[in-house]
């Protein structure tokens, strides 16, 4: 998807484009929130601002929409910026499955899940916390975050996960859910996923997530006098306190 943007941004200022983005989502995984920045010279976007979203409607893809595009301070950085990272993942243990025009974006599970059990078990995993177990580990990146909420709810058949951290690793939120879902199955005790956080390495025992459920829905971004200091802070290394 960012190679496809950067292509299409590409075309349409005539000028090579390098994105940064908020949040770097597994192949499958979708984003209605997703937030990128690139560096360009202020007469190529003042010389096309007025236009750009239609131009780029034109040259993307049909899953790939731009929803707009403005001029931000030198100190903006999309990624280590941000302030937290939000996602909902989407299921259902209807006997149907999910609606046709959700099939996208929701998953149908085929056992009933107990969503009360689930909501128990999330509360247990809050927290600054050594997620290693929940990870695929990249080489120099570390697996604490702090995660801010982590919610379970169920309306009729659908039953939808809003997961919140400062931010995620790799797999990190469709790993926990996986292990919420063993909760909710009853196969696992609600004490399960927060044992796990004593791990050092991924724990091969919990279940990852399809990834069609889940999807970025927002990112959070400090005031504008405060972009710098929050930067700094995210690209330090985080050691739990």
């Amino acid at each position: 998807m960012q190679a496809e943007l950067e292509l299409g941004l590409a075309t349409v200022l005539r000028c090579d484009v390098d994105l940064t983005v908020a949040g770097r989502t597994d192949a499958g995984v979708h984003a209605t929130g997703q937030v990128a920045h690139a560096d360009l010279p202020a007469r190529v976007f003042a010389e096309h601002e007025s236009r750009l979203l239609r131009r780029l409607r034109g040259v993307l893809p049909p899953d790939i929409g731009v929803t707009g595009a403005r001029v931000v301070p030198g100190d903006f950085d999309a990624r280590f910026g941000a302030l937290a990272r939000h996602y909902v993942y989407r299921l259902t243990d209807a006997d149907a499955g999910p609606p046709p025009l959700r099939r996208a974006d929701t998953v149908g599970w085929p056992r009933r899940l107990d969503a009360d059990t689930m909501q128990l078990a999330a509360g247990l995993l809050l927290g600054e916390q050594d997620f290693a177990a929940f990870c695929r580990r990249r080489e120099g990146a570390t697996t604490i975050r702090t995660l801010l909420a982590l919610d379970v709810a169920r309306s009729g058949a659908l039953v939808t996960v809003a997961a919140s951290a400062d931010a995620f690793c790799h797999s990190m939120v469709r790993s926990l859910v996986g292990a919420l879902l063993a909760v909710g199955e009853g196969r696992r005790p609600p004490e399960w996923p927060a044992s796990l956080l004593t791990r050092t390495t991924r724990a091969d025992d919990v279940p990852v997530a399809p990834a069609g459920g889940l999807t970025l829905v927002r990112v959070d971004y400090p005031a504008d006098d405060e972009l710098a200091a929050r930067a700094r802070v995210t690209r330090a290394r985080r050691d739990v306190r």
